[in-house]
């Protein structure tokens, strides 16, 4: 039996109007996930990955949001993101209605020794895409703070400068903070409870760089009443 058939047979059983109703249903609200491992989620399922936690955390108080739709791979650096963007908008259009969006970028950039002034740049040009799938509303956005993967046993294995690695990264959420403020960008700041936190055994994947979903539960949980305020306004 065709497709077509099998529906009208479905619909033809439903209450006089609910067959009106569905087809009139509002669709959830859209969320948008931009960034690299820390937004895709090296190393946890799919259902530990934090924005996936965050909409989940959303909906279980009242709020509607639609599965985030992520763009994110591990290793991207801000220029790369920001291919990847045009990538999956030619396999895909990208609206501009989206009710939150999110942006998370930069470790690599300081990994592999990328200058700050740069990051800077691309930074900017990366939010005001952001903002235009967020409907040109930069409220909301979320930025969140790079975590300082100097606390993980993986750079302790090998030799990093600990030191080194936060005052840099330091450096480039300081940079991220101000250019989000400035436009009006919501910064949720993650970066403590992951220096804290971020060490411990049950905080990692199995790789001993990435966050596990527990850590990613704590980042959602810094988000959400940011997230559940503009959603609500």
């Amino acid at each position: 039996m065709w497709p077509e058939a099998l529906l009208a047979m479905a619909l033809a059983t439903l209450p006089a109007g609910a067959a009106t109703g569905a087809a009139n249903a509002a669709p959830e609200p859209r969320f948008l996930a931009l960034g690299d491992s820390y937004t895709i989620g090296e190393g946890v399922a799919p259902e530990g990955r934090w924005p996936v936690q965050l909409a989940a955390r959303l909906r279980e108080r009242g709020i509607a949001i639609g599965e985030p739709r992520l763009i994110a791979t591990t290793g991207w650096t801000t220029d790369e993101l920001e291919a990847g963007i045009d990538a999956a908008a030619a396999r895909e259009p990208l609206p501009a209605d989206h009710a939150l969006v999110s942006l998370l970028i930069g470790v690599n950039n300081q990994y592999r020794g990328r200058p700050l002034a740069e990051y800077e740049q691309q930074f900017s040009a990366l939010l005001e895409r952001a903002i235009g799938f967020a409907g040109g509303d930069p409220a909301r956005v979320l930025v969140l703070a790079i975590p300082d993967w100097g606390v993980t046993p993986f750079a302790i294995r090998s030799g990093r400068d600990r030191a080194k690695i936060a005052a840099q990264l330091d450096a480039f959420n300081a940079a991220a903070r101000r250019i989000a403020d400035a436009r009006g960008a919501r910064f949720v700041d993650i970066a403590p409870v992951s220096r804290e936190r971020g060490g411990e055994a049950a905080m990692l994947a199995e790789d001993g760089l990435h966050p596990s979903a527990a850590l990613y539960a704590l980042w959602a949980e810094a988000a959400l009443p940011v997230a559940e305020a503009l959603l609500r306004r």
